[in-house]
């Protein structure tokens, strides 16, 4: 009897055992086997309640993302002084910033003048929709994305492009859309242009810096390009710069735009002067 009862307690200390080396040998499967971010980039956990632009962290949200330039893209306000700079300030200014990676301090990028709050005077291309973002928790709704504004000098505005017929797919090849010459034209001046960005942050308090408003008033301008006068942060979109790339001159933005200003057609307007320049948020 003894015997038995000996057995039986055995033979549950092995299966208990068994048990749990195999739930120890489980949990470090799926540790191992959980992504890690790329180097310089954290993951972050997104809010449980993620209903819009209000719910998410300054920092973001992701699998992997640099929470310090997400920081810098999400500022809502600023009382700095304004400096004028011109498109070919920011056209300068260094791309790739040399010994700068993903993830660092930005202590270089503020010593090139990240941060500073800039007025520039540029043709406005066109205002698009921006997608899902860590910056914006991965939300897409419209209101809570951000909108790229693609902004050229006035030299630019004299290239122009030919439509370009289809071609359809080979063995060796994949098919190619035919295009415009007005798609050519905005694709050959966007490689000179450099980007401002409309945020959702800054957007709360200013709901008419909105990417649909200012495209409307740029199709229906002269030569589909439209005189604005942009106000907001000096920005270095490391992302795109060290990865990601974007057609344009570099990687220096107006991110946050804080204002934005036009010239109505028919006037003359300067970026030294308040003279007939309107205000998108008061038209």
């Amino acid at each position: 009897m003894k015997r038995r009862l000996l057995l039986v307690l055995l033979s549950v200390l092995v299966v208990t055992s068994s048990a749990t080396v195999s739930d120890a040998q489980r949990r470090r499967r799926r540790a191992s086997a959980a992504p890690k971010p790329p180097a310089g980039k954290s993951a972050v956990r997104c809010p449980r309640k993620l209903r819009d632009i209000k719910d998410c962290p300054d920092a973001g949200c992701g699998k992997a993302l640099d929470p310090l330039l997400n920081k810098q893209k999400n500022i809502p306000s600023d009382n700095q002084r304004v400096v004028t700079r011109t498109l070919q300030d920011l056209k300068d200014l260094p791309d790739p910033v040399p010994g700068f990676k993903v993830g660092d301090t930005r202590e270089k990028l503020t010593a090139l003048g990240e941060g500073d709050k800039i007025r520039v005077v540029a043709y406005a291309l066109v205002a698009r929709k921006g997608g899902k973002e860590s910056c914006n928790c991965g939300l897409s709704a419209a209101a809570d994305t951000d909108n790229h504004i693609v902004l050229v000098d006035e030299p630019t505005l004299d290239l122009t492009a030919r439509a370009t017929r289809g071609r359809k797919a080979t063995a060796r090849r994949k098919a190619v859309p035919a295009r415009t010459a007005k798609q050519n034209t905005l694709a050959r001046r966007e490689k000179q242009s450099l980007t401002a960005e409309f945020s959702p942050r800054v957007r709360l308090d200013h709901s008419d810096l909105a990417g649909a408003r200012l495209q409307a008033m740029i199709a229906a301008a002269p030569r589909d390009a439209l005189l604005v006068r942009v106000t907001g942060l000096l920005m270095f979109d490391s992302e795109h710069s060290l990865g990601h790339h974007l057609e344009r001159i570099n990687n220096w933005e107006v991110h946050p735009v804080l204002g934005l200003e036009y010239c109505p057609a028919g006037k003359r307007c300067i970026a030294g002067s308040d003279a007939n320049w309107v205000d998108l948020e008061r038209e």
